[in-house]
């Protein structure tokens, strides 16, 4: 290595990394605050104006972009008349370039961060000569990471360093530059309706292993998401899993939609067991009892601080992971005795958070992006008798639930409990029978009046056939989309029945 173009905006582990290089005559050109560091640090360096010719201008906005420091990057090695260029225009080639970008990620968190400041920290001529020295890999080792300074070195030194090296940190290049890219996409513009997609993901940790123990997987977050479960503070257990992080997912997501205190319970993406109460102690109790055979080996989530007496009441179930806002000192340290369990804390389920805007599923070679959705009471319309207050609260309560299942699916609930649930049937009767199952099963325990149980349908019902049976199980109370071609059949079935049905004029399937 005989000459290298250092220019840095994180300047961790620089000097030990150069100095040993600089002893065995790396030379340096440096520009702006880099090269001010590096003399006050008693490295030799030269000033990029002294290659150029030209002074730094505009604010330091234009000091590498010149054809004596691209041509001296770009300039192919192994190429004869490459090599002749350079002599003929007196252009000295890098071997070497050192550079990492403006913290544009750092100013774009920061809540007081005006749209000139966002401006004037991104950069320009750091993903050009990170760019163009990712090209030419070849001829010039490109190192845009501090954390491969120890390994670069020990292989220079070494005089080790081979292609494959060169390519993987070249690579590396080309990854950051277009996260840096879709930071800058992503958080100057609020339109995601547009040609090309650019989501900010960067690696948060290497999972175990993905769905299934053969299958790799790694979690990647957005640094720019105002909503994020890698921002949960992980207190105790065991590594978190690709299927722990999904039910958190679901498990958070659905417990955030409620005000007063309310737990959601989750197994395989699924929830099972649903309660809202005026204690987070009743709450997890009013869950579990909704269907204790299915919580077993499952996943809770609060949306408010979980105290001791609400942890006394988890003490005999064996559970994957538990997620609120907050924990007291004495429920943390309550859970310390079950040393397998995952306990975190996330803030943002203090209270109702506004969701991302956008989902996103991946399909083969692509992805789709939505809207979030959103339960919204407009313009319900009420069939036969209308719903009293205690009902219309669960059949919001419902709805909630019912929108979070796999679809098709069906909610009972009563009391702002769910009592019986039915999802991921390929047809709405098996739907509508399977929540009527586990209603039996939690009759067996509890004493609930069918009466007063509301059923929620997250979309229409296309025959009167589910009616019918809905009927005959005794339920008075139901809660439907409406919009099929068979909407006046189901209603009159309804009447007949006697069963009082509402139409919400909102679906809500989730595949």
């Amino acid at each position: 290595m005989k000459r290298a173009l250092v220019s840095v905006s994180d300047k961790s582990g620089l000097l030990e990394f150069l100095r040993p290089l600089v002893h065995q005559g790396l030379q340096i050109v440096s520009t702006g605050g880099t090269l001010k560091y590096l003399q006050q640090n008693d490295i030799a360096v030269t000033d990029i104006s002294t290659v150029t010719g030209f002074p730094e201008v505009l604010d330091g906005r234009v000091k590498t972009l010149h054809p004596f420091v691209h041509m001296g990057l770009l300039a192919d090695q192994y190429k004869p008349d490459h090599v002749q260029q350079l002599k003929q225009h007196n252009v000295a080639a890098f071997d070497m370039v050192v550079g990492n970008l403006y913290p544009f990620e750092k100013v774009a968190l920061n809540s007081e961060s005006s749209f000139e400041e966002l401006i004037e920290n991104i950069d320009i001529g750091g993903p050009s000569f990170l760019r163009s020295s990712a090209k030419n890999y070849r001829s010039v080792v490109v190192i845009s990471d501090p954390q491969d300074y120890t390994w670069v070195q020990k292989k220079i030194l070494s005089k080790n360093l081979n292609d494959t090296d060169r390519k993987k940190l070249a690579l590396k290049v080309f990854s950051l530059t277009s996260y840096y890219d879709a930071l800058i996409t992503q958080k100057l513009s609020d339109d995601l309706d547009k040609a090309y997609l650019n989501i900010p993901l960067k690696k948060k940790l290497s999972l175990r292993y993905g769905e299934n123990s053969h299958q790799k997987a790694t979690w990647y977050e957005n640094p720019l998401s105002e909503v994020s479960l890698s921002s949960a503070e992980i207190h105790q257990g065991k590594e978190l899993s690709y299927n722990n992080l999904l039910d958190l997912d679901a498990a958070a997501g659905l417990v955030m939609q409620f005000t007063q205190p309310a737990c959601v319970a989750v197994k395989h993406n699924n929830p099972c067991g649903v309660a809202q109460a005026v204690t987070m102690a009743e709450a997890i109790l009013k869950t579990i009892e909704s269907d204790p055979k299915s919580i077993f080996g499952g996943i809770i989530a609060f949306n408010k601080q979980v105290d001791l007496k609400t942890c006394e009441n988890l003490k005999s179930i064996f559970l994957e992971c538990l997620i609120a806002p907050s924990y007291s000192a004495e429920a943390l340290e309550f859970l310390k005795a079950k040393k397998n369990l995952r306990v975190l804390s996330w803030p943002a389920m203090a209270s109702y958070v506004k969701m991302p805007v956008k989902t996103m599923k991946s399909i083969l070679g692509g992805v789709l992006v939505q809207d979030q959705d959103t339960f919204v009471e407009n313009n319900w319309q009420n069939f036969s008798e209308t719903p009293p207050a205690n009902i219309k609260q669960d059949m919001l309560f419902g709805e909630k639930v019912c929108g979070y299942l796999k679809s098709n699916a069906i909610a009972l609930v009563c009391n702002g409990q769910t009592v019986g649930l039915g999802m991921g049937q390929v047809n709405r009767v098996d739907a509508v029978e399977q929540a009527i199952l586990r209603f039996k099963q939690f009759q067996q325990a509890a004493s609930v009046d069918i009466k007063n149980v509301v059923l929620v349908s997250d979309a229409f019902f296309p025959f009167p056939d589910s009616i019918e049976k809905i009927a005959g199980a005794g339920i008075r109370w139901v809660l439907q989309p409406g919009g099929s071609t068979k909407d006046q059949d189901v209603i009159d079935s309804a009447k007949q029945h006697d069963v009082n049905m509402t139409f919400s004029h909102q679906r809500h399937f989730r595949h």
